[in-house]
């Protein structure tokens, strides 16, 4: 089966091209980038779904975390919760459920007309029993059933290795170890005394994703899970392999994007995400935050945006939507519509630093020109969110203004001077 980027390299697939005209690209160029890896398009050939492009020159693309958790298991509400954060924006769903029938759940969202990865690790520690459980055979046959199922990409931790690992007890952090699917990997190689599978049989690991064209993005364990431990050296170290395995990936074929860097302070952002790309010849980039603080649990949704916007305007590409319940419960039917909301706000800020000459000038300006209008019906039709902006506007009934100034509307006043001034004659 021909892979995407075997396609790219002898010409312009009819989705890359539809896929280019969608981002106001060249789909000669978008064919290169792929070829390049500066762009994925995570696309499982066993199911034909709404596609989207990752990367260089692209609008920045937000996914949205759902599925159950062994403390609350409702498949009916995950899949609501799919389509409500679709309903708001979402480029992309990840199914990370931990209880129930995980299999059937999977293959619930994957009905859905989205983009869809997983995280294999969490199924192989169901199908084990126990992380220390798991062994290499259970892992890959896993990871083999969610291609299978039709899943387009894979979140897989092998930075996380005995290097890395040796790193983190040198220079401890206060957290620890955050991700699941890294502490799941840790505590493999601490009770079996080998190495992480997925970095040792890392060219096996190709094979399978390359035979099942699935993209992988090569998952952030060792990412800070507090602002204070974000100059603690594992996620460096991580870094670094990632970046072999980036340029091994490629070499073989395979799409591959990054995952990163976890919480830091708002002014470490940038250099994380330039070194990261540096690292790995400027993959794309999927990072869940960055948080910039820790203090607002109830509100981790907006700390990530704060530092999605900065990470998006200095390369990230995938923004991973927090949600209001971060840290605190399950997300529930709310919380992800909020959380895709904020999300998409931050990723459409980066696009006007990336994009100028498309999300800047046009949208911004055309929305400043109706609110100097007072054009109430233009401003609802260009918003990001028109049906909750009009709420909140008749929520005082129907005025020319709005209600927070009435008569002493500041818009209105100049206005009317200045278009006096321009009816006066020239001396």
């Amino acid at each position: 089966m021909q892979t995407l980027i075997r396609e790219c390299l002898s010409g312009v697939p009819d989705e890359i091209e539809a896929l280019a005209r969608r981002e106001g690209l060249d789909g000669r160029k978008m064919a290169r980038d792929v070829v390049r890896g500066r762009i994925v398009v995570p696309a499982n050939p066993r199911r034909e779904h709404r596609l989207c492009a990752i990367g260089s020159g692209c609008r920045v693309k937000v996914n949205v975390n759902i599925g159950t958790s062994g403390a609350r298991c409702d498949p009916d509400l995950e899949l609501k919760k799919g389509e409500a954060a679709l309903a708001n924006g979402a480029d992309a769903l990840m199914d990370l459920s931990t209880g129930g029938d995980l299999a059937a759940i999977r293959k619930s969202i994957l009905a859905l007309d989205t983009t869809v990865g997983t995280v294999p690790i969490y199924d192989a520690v169901r199908r084990a029993g126990s992380a220390p459980d798991i062994t290499a055979d259970i892992l890959f046959n896993t990871i083999r059933d969610h291609c299978r199922d039709g899943v387009d990409f894979l979140t897989l931790h092998c930075g996380v290795n005995r290097e890395a690992l040796a790193s983190l007890r040198r220079d401890p952090r206060v957290m620890g170890v955050v991700s699941r699917g890294g502490a799941f990997h840790v505590t493999m190689m601490d009770a079996t005394g080998e190495e992480n599978p997925l970095y040792a049989e890392y060219d096996y690991l190709m094979e399978i994703l390359k035979e099942e064209d699935v993209c992988i993005s090569l998952g952030d364990g060792m990412r800070p899970g507090a602002v204070v431990d974000a100059g603690r050296q594992a996620k460096s170290v991580e870094y670094l392999t990632l970046g072999t395995l980036a340029a091994r990936a490629q070499e073989l074929g395979v799409q591959r994007m990054i995952e990163g860097p976890g919480h830091m302070p708002i002014d470490q952002i940038t250099y994380n995400v330039k070194m990261i790309k540096e690292l790995t010849d400027q993959a794309p980039l999927y990072l869940l935050g960055p948080l910039v603080t820790d203090i607002v649990p109830g509100y981790d949704h907006v700390s990530a945006a704060v530092g999605g916007s900065i990470a998006a305007m200095a390369g990230a590409d995938f923004l991973c939507m927090v949600s209001p319940a971060e840290h605190l419960a399950l997300p529930d039917l709310a919380d992800i519509e909020e959380g895709t909301r904020v999300a998409k706000v931050a990723a459409h800020i980066g696009d006007t630093t990336r994009r100028p000459d498309k999300w800047y000038t046009e949208g911004e300006r055309q929305m400043a020109d109706a609110r100097h209008a007072l054009d109430w019906d233009r401003q609802f039709s260009l918003a990001m969110f028109p049906e909750h902006a009009k709420r909140i506007h008749e929520r005082d009934g129907e005025i020319d203004t709005c209600s927070m100034c009435g008569d002493l509307c500041a818009v209105k006043l100049v206005r009317d001077i200045l278009n006096e001034k321009k009816d006066e004659p020239s001396i």
